[in-house]
């Protein structure tokens, strides 16, 4: 069941992805660290499709964490494309937690990830238009 207030977004997933116990911290939950390294590839994937080609995280901002992953839970990782300039993206992404054992949703955290398309060598490049 997912609460009214707190629908996923309409689309696709960029990454979905289970919790595992190698992943926890002392506590039992799911370190936030490894969430975000989730959330830097759903951005990395939506960036390089975008900029049809190599793109490099460059900045992350207003990370925030909503409530925990558990162990077993199915995490599905949404990016947008929030705007593009000459050679850079700014990507938000959203991570939402579904529960291993109903259909209970919820979002767990959001950020906005910076990234830049570069070219064979490693340097800046032009993201095609269109």
């Amino acid at each position: 069941m997912t609460t009214p207030d707190t629908a996923p977004p309409d689309q696709a997933p960029m990454i979905r992805t289970i919790a595992m116990p190698a992943d926890t911290n002392p506590a039992g939950d799911i370190f936030g660290g490894w969430l975000m390294a989730q959330m830097d590839l759903a951005a990395g994937n939506a960036a390089t499709r975008h900029a049809r080609g190599r793109c490099a995280t460059v900045a992350v901002e207003a990370i925030t964490f909503h409530s925990p992953v558990r162990v077993g839970d199915e995490v599905s990782l949404y990016a947008d494309i929030l705007s593009t300039g000459r050679t850079s993206m700014r990507i938000r992404v959203q991570a939402w937690r579904r529960e291993r054992d109903n259909d209970y949703t919820n979002r767990v955290t959001e950020a906005v990830f910076t990234f830049v398309a570069l070219d064979s060598t490693g340097r800046p490049r032009p993201i095609p238009a269109g």
